[in-house]
């Protein structure tokens, strides 16, 4: 019922304005004396709703309840105004504050809106951001870690786990296969079996210091043992990339529209003036 009420002071602000007669490719699909609403405009606001408010559009029935909500309101509306409610100073009050939020809104929406431009800037300068590594990993854990001990398997100090892991990287340096030691070897359930391949992950998805090191690794090569709160890891790079601009284009957009926002708003106060009375509001 939210979803509904927020879309219907959309739909009701939209249809307060005088339409001129829909054409035959647009009919009028609810009318509420002498109100109309076309089916293009309909779904225009429609087409403004998130996710989840058309997720629950999505049920059988539920835009005709939508449309019924809508009727309900603006019959009521009409008769606010038969009745002079519009005219109350407390009801102008509301409105203008309501028309003053939805105006500055669409504002600003308008003028943070970052061009190509600066997305392609930004994400020339923070292509590090989007840097994305397909790895396998082979694990030892040793005594205290959060990795559930083997059946039948010695748990290891750190010191043991730690030679255990240089025996094993040396096994690799000399050409041993890294899939077959990571299944017989790592400590590791989820992704031993898979030769310890972790798939692909971007930054800050492991811990720090598996991250950094898987980062700054030299693809296919094994890395020495890097010791994390779940034992020691041999990391090999497969492969290291940047996502290229399109695919994070949306989250480039995302990320700079508040930075904008703010920008905006603080522009616009340094061209503006605005006084406040002191001695009612104090300093």
């Amino acid at each position: 019922m939210k979803c509904f009420l927020v879309l219907l002071t959309a739909i009701f602000a939209f249809g307060q304005t005088t339409q001129p007669a829909a054409p035959a490719a647009d009919p009028v699909v609810i009318t509420v004396g002498d109100q109309k609403l076309t089916k293009s405009q309909f779904e225009q606001i429609l087409g403004t709703l998130n996710d989840q408010q058309r997720a629950q559009l999505s049920s059988p029935g539920a835009k005709r309840k939508l449309a019924e909500n809508y009727a309900e309101l603006t019959m009521l509306a009409q008769e606010a105004k038969a009745r002079k409610i519009d005219q109350l100073e407390k009801v102008r009050i509301q409105i203008l504050i309501q028309s003053q939020q939805v105006l500055a809104q669409n504002l600003v929406d308008q003028l943070s809106k970052p061009d190509d431009a600066e997305m392609k800037a930004y994400y020339e300068s923070h292509k590090n951001e989007w840097e994305q590594l397909k790895a396998r990993h082979i694990l030892i854990r040793y005594k205290g870690s959060k990795v559930p001990l083997k059946p039948n398997e010695k748990d290891l100090t750190e010191e043991e786990a730690l030679a255990k892991a240089q025996e094993i990287r040396a096994k690799i340096v000399a050409g041993g296969d890294f899939a077959k030691l990571a299944e017989a070897e790592s400590d590791d359930a989820g992704n031993a079996t898979h030769g310890g391949d972790l798939g692909t992950f971007g930054k800050g998805r492991m811990v720090p210091e598996f991250d950094k090191a898987a980062f700054s690794a030299e693809t296919g090569k094994v890395t020495e043992p890097v010791k994390t709160q779940f034992g020691y890891h041999l990391i090999m790079v497969d492969s290291h990339e940047t996502k290229p601009f399109d695919e994070v284009r949306p989250d480039i957009e995302k990320k700079l529209k508040p930075e904008m926002a703010q920008k905006t708003i603080a522009d616009l106060k340094k061209k503006s003036s605005i006084v406040l009375d002191d001695a009612y509001f104090g300093k």
